[in-house]
């Protein structure tokens, strides 16, 4: 769907490039598409909130601000307080209206210089102006995704409720890995040569 790219300014500054011109002809309809959707949450998002800022967007591309740090699968966070600060993150991002819907993916947390989280990667994120069924779900799954990490790097800190929370996906999680997941890892994997 393109390429991401690290840029440096003259005086020093770096951005991120979203570069759709290099995508395959017959993903640049999507791509498009997902880029419209990343430059809409990443305008949406509250102040000061850890995740990158909306420079520009293009027909074929989006400038955006850099946010350093590590990805996830690279820090390999082992401090409760870590994701003591994911949770009201994203309880800000929820608050905000706005769902990510990609937090099951490492890379899309950052541990930041500080130690703090950050999310990344706004493409599949979605806006709402109500707090609708879909939204719940959504943001449920959000709060899901960051508990698999937990457990991942911390699992003798899971609470029984989020054990329990673990142990049930949403009926639209259900659905999405018994079909619409296996169509996604095909297209990624095989056709477009790719993965996380």
């Amino acid at each position: 769907f393109g390429a991401v790219l690290l840029c440096t300014e003259r005086d020093g500054g770096r951005f991120v490039a979203r570069d759709l011109s290099v995508a395959k002809p017959w993903a640049r309809p999507l791509a498009r598409w997902l880029m419209r959707r990343e430059a809409i949450a990443l305008g949406s998002l509250p102040g000061s909130f850890q995740a990158p800022r909306l420079l520009s967007l293009r027909r074929n591309g989006l400038h955006r601000t850099f946010v350093a740090g590590a990805p996830m699968y690279e820090a390999k966070p082992r401090d409760i307080e870590y994701f003591r600060a994911a949770r009201k993150l994203l309880h800000r991002l929820h608050r905000a209206g706005l769902t990510h819907n990609d937090l099951a993916k490492e890379p899309n947390w950052l541990v930041t210089d500080d130690g703090l989280p950050a999310l990344v990667d706004f493409q599949l994120a979605s806006v709402f102006q109500k707090r609708t069924w879909r939204f719940r779900q959504q943001a449920r799954e959000d709060v899901r995704h960051l508990l698999i990490h937990k457990r991942t790097y911390l699992p003798d800190h899971l609470t029984q409720r989020e054990r329990a929370l673990l142990n049930r996906p949403s009926l639209p999680s259900r659905i999405w890995r018994a079909t619409g997941k296996k169509l996604y890892l095909f297209v990624t994997r095989v056709l477009l040569n790719w993965s996380d």
